[in-house]
């Protein structure tokens, strides 16, 4: 369900939108945007680190969410454009839509994720290849 999308440095990725991600008013909760973003960040992990054999572990240290309209249960799929924002030492982050079946974006989320040595769980350098992907990534955003 992922692929590069139309410029190389957004990765689109389509979330079907489950039973249980609506409130009793038919609205998508707040907490099932999070979950949908993070469905999203792991698809982009797979295709820019895991699939290439990367060993790349990150926890999320800050998560914003900036909710601009409801999405209603007439949207059966949500589209995740995810590109990354900024680079560190030993974090980066994302920028993330979710947008409805209209392609109206529905929530914006800024994730600030810290690179971890799986050994001693403790927030570790970001490699020169691992900068390499994504600044590459985050450099074709900027085009």
């Amino acid at each position: 369900m992922a692929d590069a999308g139309a410029a190389e440095n957004i990765h689109i990725h389509q979330v079907p939108l489950r039973w249980g991600d609506f409130d009793r008013n038919g609205h998508v909760t707040n907490a099932a945007y999070i979950e949908i973003a993070q469905e999203a960040r792991i698809a982009f992990a797979r295709e820019f680190f895991y699939g290439d054999g990367n060993d790349f572990t990150v926890f999320v240290r800050r998560i914003e969410a900036d909710y601009v309209r409801p999405l209603l249960p007439n949207t059966a799929v949500v589209t995740v454009e995810t590109h990354v924002a900024r680079v560190g030492n030993t974090s980066f982050t994302t920028h993330q839509d979710v947008k409805d079946e209209q392609g109206r974006i529905c929530c914006s989320i800024e994730c600030v994720q810290v690179t971890v040595d799986t050994v001693t769980t403790t927030p570790r350098q970001i490699t020169q290849k691992e900068i390499g992907i994504l600044t590459r990534v985050a450099a074709s955003n900027e085009q």
